[in-house]
């Protein structure tokens, strides 16, 4: 069993992660051994005769046998690939899992492909992933390009500073400061647009901001919290957060524009499955601190 570990204010708890895996038909996000079907490791059953009728995407997983997902692979807890194993781990990733399954589709059916943010509207425009799980805000800019189902997830903008850093309390304190935030990201926007740091830089990844950290040529990364959380986490002689969340972002499941079926089919399958997203988010994201309530999906 691996152990992945998150931090939230000076505490750092290990969560177990449950092996998830699917066996035979089901009801799509039952609780475990709901029906008799199901072992205690397992928090749904793959779906069997899946039927979505003017869907063109589960058209083109269905003729492919496969799915094939947009994800991150640098955020712990999230959407985390280890370096060594291979192995991808976090709430996005089984959230992507549990969608494929009630899709009909099994684990090893899924294709995972590692997109920046600044790419994902366009890989689901030019049809090179089936949906997108990752961290992926909701806006109405996006939205003029693709469609989203959710919000699966509420979180906020925080503030990564080095863990000796105690100039930096909140975004008020960021004049003359140089700040580190990945290209396309909603909180790399937010922080231009509604604070007044010294510069920004940007990155494809994450990583690398936290690298730039690490080396001391930005004082600040910033994303949401949830993201950050994980980092300190890894790293808590190296990282810490800088005061509280100072936005609302909402994650949502990107998908392409106009599949009114596939959104209206998501978002029945997490507004039907509180017992499978409280079981998620409890081992992925509630050992690190974070508090959260499953918000309706309704976009």
């Amino acid at each position: 069993m691996r152990k992945t570990r998150f931090l939230a204010g000076a505490s750092i708890v290990a969560a177990g992660l449950l092996a998830l895996t699917a066996c035979n038909s089901g009801t799509p996000g039952a609780a475990p051994g709901a029906d008799g079907g199901a072992s205690s490791t397992q928090l749904w059953e793959v779906a069997s005769d899946v039927s979505l009728d003017g869907s063109p995407t589960y058209e083109r997983m269905v003729s492919a046998d496969k799915v094939v997902v947009g994800v991150k692979e640098d955020q712990p807890g999230l959407g985390f690939k280890d370096p060594i194993s291979g192995e991808r781990s976090g709430f996005d990733v089984e959230i992507a899992q549990w969608i494929a399954a009630s899709l009909g589709f099994d684990a090893d059916k899924i294709e995972y492909k590692t997109i920046p943010s600044a790419n994902r509207e366009q890989e689901l425009v030019n049809g090179n992933i089936d949906y997108y799980v990752g961290t992926y805000s909701i806006t109405d800019k996006r939205k003029q390009q693709i469609d989203f189902a959710g919000p699966y997830l509420i979180t906020g903008q925080g503030l990564l500073v080095a863990a000796d850093n105690e100039d930096i309390t909140g975004p008020d304190d960021l004049a003359g400061k140089i700040v580190c935030s990945v290209t396309g990201s909603t909180p790399l926007q937010r922080i231009r647009d509604e604070y007044s740091p010294g510069d920004t830089v940007e990155y494809d990844t994450y990583t690398q901001c936290l690298e730039q950290l690490r080396a001391g040529s930005v004082d600040a990364v910033t994303t949401d919290q949830a993201i950050l959380a994980g980092y300190v986490a890894q790293e808590p002689d190296a990282f810490k957060i800088a005061g509280d969340t100072f936005s609302e972002e909402r994650y949502g499941v990107g998908l392409p524009k106009g599949d009114t079926v596939l959104k209206d089919h998501i978002n029945t399958l997490f507004n039907d499955g509180g017992e499978v997203w409280t079981a998620l988010f409890e081992k992925n994201l509630a050992p690190a601190g974070i508090a959260g309530e499953q918000p309706t999906a309704d976009e």
